[in-house]
């Protein structure tokens, strides 16, 4: 029997694009379901019931949640190629420190985009660039964070990527002049199919900012 891949999905969501590109990088075929966030599904909500928020990944009518837990869901699931976290427990204990560390980058970045201008959008603006930069020092000058091998932290982090363009218009900076290594590196991933096949369009997110921001009665 076929395994049944259903993915419950809301098309820039940059955690999303975590397990997209995961079931890509396993060459695992699955159904993509969009999700109206402003009208949830009945699927959605019985699938998540506790956060009830996307990504779900459901295999063969069993739910998973969380993108990255659904990363390494989708890496023991189907084992075969494309090994997506270390096989040393010791590197895998570090993807998964800073799989965490990469989310922790969500409480600047929500300051930054969807709060009030001014010192607190400045904080979130600082607070994301400090981060990013630690980001980077643990790249270094490697080609994937796990040398290289494109894998857990890459997939963590590069769905940031596609909101780049807006986090740097509605923040008033540039992250290539503030992580020029994280851009390279960025640019290096979008060359891989999974990637190019999963990541959103930067300017559709960008277009997409002021409609979001009005359904959250920011502007």
């Amino acid at each position: 029997m076929a395994d049944e891949v259903i993915l419950l999905d809301y098309w820039p969501s940059l955690f999303g694009v975590r397990t997209r590109i995961a079931l890509e990088e396993k060459n695992i075929k699955f159904h993509y379901r969009e999700q109206d966030l402003c009208n949830k599904s009945a699927l959605l909500l019985e699938m998540n019931p506790v956060h009830k928020k996307i990504p779900v990944l459901i295999h063969n009518g069993k739910p998973v949640c969380e993108s990255l837990n659904q990363v390494e869901y989708i890496d023991e699931t189907w084992p075969r190629e494309n090994s997506l976290l270390p096989s040393d427990p010791y590197q895998r204990a570090q993807a998964r420190f800073w799989g965490d560390f990469i989310d922790k980058m969500l409480p600047g970045l929500e300051k930054l985009m969807w709060r009030a201008k001014g010192e607190e959008q400045e904080a979130g603006k600082k607070e994301f660039i400090e981060m990013l930069k630690t980001v980077e020092s643990q790249l270094g000058d490697k080609t994937y964070f796990g040398g290289e091998t494109f894998g857990y932290v890459d997939i963590a982090l590069i769905g940031f990527y596609g909101w780049f363009d807006a986090f740097e218009k509605y923040g008033n900076f540039s992250i290539e002049a503030e992580c020029p290594k994280i851009i390279s590196w960025a640019k290096r991933c979008v060359k891989r199919d999974s990637v190019a096949k999963s990541l959103p369009d930067s300017d559709k997110i960008t277009e997409l900012v002021p409609e979001l921001k009005k359904k959250k009665g920011i502007e």
